[in-house]
């Protein structure tokens, strides 16, 4: 056989796009089976790409059992916008499985070196300004008692977050290595994030204004004449100041690491006292 026939041979596609497929279903159900603090999500990891690893090395068993140690190691990210990861993780072990000069140092440093920026980028987007989004629809609808707002957040976000995952699972493994370094490369990642911080706290200040109340009913007896704190005072610098308040001694309590128990506890007990005094 000649050298341009092995060549040939080994740019064959080892792997179908249904066991591609089939992966990422696996990854999407099992990520946190058994989670544990010495390899987190590894072991998930493992059993999404088992069927892949039994294709590629089914006959070479010592190889498999290599493959399955060398994801063994601890890994953890996003689990949607990680998927991108596990898409590149098996194109590369196609590739070596071809033939192609692809070492474990490659493909284990591909995954913790993209694991933690990756994680960071999908905290922001889904915890910080997707959630707050579907939820501050969520509650609109819901607010009179109406199941819609809750039906329509259950569906919403599996729908929106498999999409996003299953899309980037797929152009990972379709581009591979080369296919993260285009799409991180100049400011485009840079943007998306500065407009999702910056949508994220848009609809937090308007969850705040609509579903965080206090008022305070107290009036200050200047001479003849009544002054009402709320309406002639904190209304005229701002209007929701006190509702400002409370949520930004939350957030400072929480960004002291005080768990959110306990701060539920204490803006309970302000609250009662308030309420008992008077003020609010």
């Amino acid at each position: 056989m000649t050298e341009d026939m092995k060549h040939e041979t080994r740019d064959t596609p080892l792997l179908k796009k249904s066991d591609v497929v089939k992966s990422f279903w696996l990854w999407m159900f099992f990520y946190v089976s058994n989670y544990n603090y010495e390899r987190l999500m590894a072991n998930g990891f493992v059993h999404a790409l088992i069927p892949i690893l039994r294709k590629l090395y089914g006959k070479d068993i010592e190889e498999f059992k290599l493959a399955m140690k060398r994801h063994l190691e601890f890994f953890n990210t996003e689990p949607h916008f990680g998927s991108i990861i596990g898409g590149m993780t098996i194109a590369l072990e196609e590739q070596r499985a071809q033939g192609k000069p692809i070492n474990d140092q490659m493909i284990t440093g591909l995954k913790t070196g993209l694991m933690g920026p990756l994680a960071g980028i999908g905290d922001t987007l889904w915890q910080g300004t997707l959630t707050p989004i579907l939820l501050s629809f969520a509650l609109s609808l819901s607010a009179g008692g109406s199941l819609i707002g809750v039906g329509m957040y259950i569906v919403a976000m599996p729908l929106i977050m498999f999409t996003i995952a299953y899309n980037l699972w797929m152009k990972g493994y379709f581009l591979g290595r080369e296919g993260l370094q285009k799409l991180m490369s100049g400011n485009m990642v840079q943007k998306v994030m500065s407009i999702a911080q910056t949508t994220g706290g848009i609809v937090l200040g308007g969850l705040t204004a609509t579903f965080v109340t206090l008022s305070t009913p107290v009036e200050l007896q200047l001479g003849e004449q009544a002054l009402k704190l709320q309406a002639d005072v904190l209304d005229k610098l701002l209007i929701g100041l006190l509702p400002l308040a409370i949520t930004l001694l939350t957030l400072y309590l929480l960004n002291r690491k005080m768990k959110s128990t306990t701060v539920l506890c204490i803006i309970a007990i302000i609250s009662s006292v308030g309420a008992a005094l008077g003020l609010f």
